[in-house]
């Protein structure tokens, strides 16, 4: 199991019903199939002492995020809709950081894009983490290739020992192998990859 105390922060990403649930209109594959993983991390780093954060896409109907306004993404997690809630089956133990509430790109959890202007503008997270005296983030949740990428490279960035729990994730993979691209541009970029082997122990390269 992951190592929590309350230097960390346990960050978990989009883990909402348009990319969990099969019904959803941006479904992940297998995703809804970390979420109890994810829940055991939860109690881990509550255990421990850690901040839980959960990043959650926050959409008006219309955003040139989505194709029907000139985006590339179908409609999801509109504001307050089935879809934008959490999965059924998440334990929320912790703060809610909502993203593209105004139209943005809201792919990282720490930062959003105007999709016509292309500025860039956070999010409350780093604040958070920071008043906390957070030094490490743990992310998991979805997808590999979008919102985890985004957030780890952000965290990296932004100066925190960052690591993706390879367990707590799932990729979109719009063409075979992003998934795989995402996670070596994340490592390449100094994130850690920390893998859950058959002794239940996780064994990474960065102590946190």
């Amino acid at each position: 199991m992951q190592r929590y105390d309350a230097t960390t922060a346990l960050v978990v990403v989009d883990l909402q019903n348009d990319f969990a649930d099969p019904r959803g209109s941006l479904a992940v594959e297998d995703a809804g199939r970390i979420v109890p993983f994810v829940n055991d991390q939860v109690r881990a780093a509550r255990a421990g002492g850690a901040l839980v954060v959960y990043s959650q896409d926050w959409h008006p109907e219309h955003t040139p995020h989505f194709a029907q306004d000139g985006g590339i993404w179908p409609v999801h997690c509109v504001q307050h809709s089935w879809g934008a809630a959490f999965h059924e089956a998440l334990t929320v133990d912790g703060p809610v950081i909502r993203k593209g509430t105004n139209g943005e790109d809201g792919y990282s959890a720490f930062t959003m894009r105007d999709p016509v202007s292309g500025e860039t503008v956070a999010t409350e997270l780093e604040g958070l983490l920071r008043t906390r005296a957070i030094r490490a983030v743990v992310a998991c949740g979805l997808a590999t290739d979008y919102c985890v990428k985004a957030t780890a490279l952000d965290a990296v960035r932004l100066g925190f020992l960052t690591s993706v729990l390879a367990d707590g994730v799932r990729a979109v993979d719009l063409k075979p192998g992003d998934g795989d691209l995402a996670i070596a541009e994340m490592e390449e970029a100094g994130v850690t990859l920390v893998h859950e082997w058959d002794d239940g122990r996780v064994h990474h390269e960065q102590e946190l």
